[in-house]
């Protein structure tokens, strides 16, 4: 019978308990792996609430870092005003000159108008009574170009009426037999009194009945509290009458009036007595 040489030995497999064991070894150590990262992940809450259940105090033994409180920002202070020193009379009285951007006025007054007409080489009266002995008051022109005995054939008359204090009441001019030129328009001497007056009044709205009465033609112009007519007389073809004049208006014509008048409102008090009264009504 042959025998084997004794060189020679034959490898045996790893005992099945050996096996086993690092099977396990590396099971628990991937489960290790897992609940470390599970419990150090989420700013380590897991791990911290795993300790208070079971009693244990990481306060010891993991310190949050500290986290500095934001620096407050600095708001730069609002300069220092001065204190505001209000005027004792912070709503001043209407001046009347001034009514005329507001209201229908007459610029000036009767007497004015007057001397502005006889600088503009219209013969005007003096500012005085009227002759029927009433209170109004007047001055007037009047120029006779032709007559036939007493009726003149072509004239100008021109009229202001107002009161004793100068107030224009209104203006008035009759033409008879006006002279023409050639294209039939009224003569520039007869003109000269309509573009005098309606210059001085200052009422630009109504300029343009200037062209209608240089045609010799019909015209009435009103607005805002006043009117301009001029118009041919029935009883005539050949005589013209002129009215201009301020009427009483209604609703805030009459309220803007009664806001400019100095009857309504209360003078300043003295200087004197203002100094005597206590800083608060001053």
């Amino acid at each position: 019978m042959a025998t084997q040489p004794s060189g020679l030995h034959m490898k045996t497999p790893p005992p099945r308990r050996k096996r086993r064991v690092a099977l396990w070894l590396m099971l628990a150590l991937s489960i290790s792996l897992v609940a470390g990262t599970v419990l150090l992940s989420n700013d380590m809450r897991h791990l911290r609430t795993l300790a208070a259940l079971s009693g244990y105090d990481l306060s010891l033994q993991v310190q949050q870092p500290e986290r500095t409180p934001p620096q407050p920002v600095e708001v730069a202070k609002p300069a220092r005003q001065l204190p505001v020193k209000i005027p004792p009379r912070l709503i001043e009285v209407p001046q009347p000159e001034l009514a005329g951007n507001f209201l229908r006025t007459w610029r000036k007054s009767g007497p004015d108008m007057c001397e502005t007409l006889r600088k503009a080489g219209i013969k005007m009266t003096q500012w005085r009574a009227s002759a029927m002995g009433s209170s109004a008051y007047e001055c007037s022109f009047q120029e006779v170009y032709k007559e036939d005995g007493e009726r003149p054939l072509s004239s100008v008359f021109l009229i202001i009426r107002g009161d004793r204090k100068g107030a224009i009441f209104n203006i008035r001019a009759k033409i008879v037999g006006p002279a023409r030129d050639s294209a039939g328009r009224l003569d520039p001497s007869f003109m000269r009194v309509f573009e005098t007056v309606l210059a001085q009044s200052h009422w630009l709205d109504f300029h343009d009945t200037l062209s209608a009465i240089r045609e010799l033609k019909d015209v009435r112009e009103e607005g805002f509290g006043a009117s301009v007519v001029f118009s041919r007389e029935f009883s005539s073809e050949n005589s013209f009458n002129f009215i201009m004049t301020i009427k009483a208006a209604p609703g805030p014509q009459i309220r803007t009036r009664a806001y400019f008048s100095t009857g309504r409102w209360m003078p300043a008090p003295d200087k004197e007595i203002s100094e005597a009264l206590p800083p608060i009504f001053r």
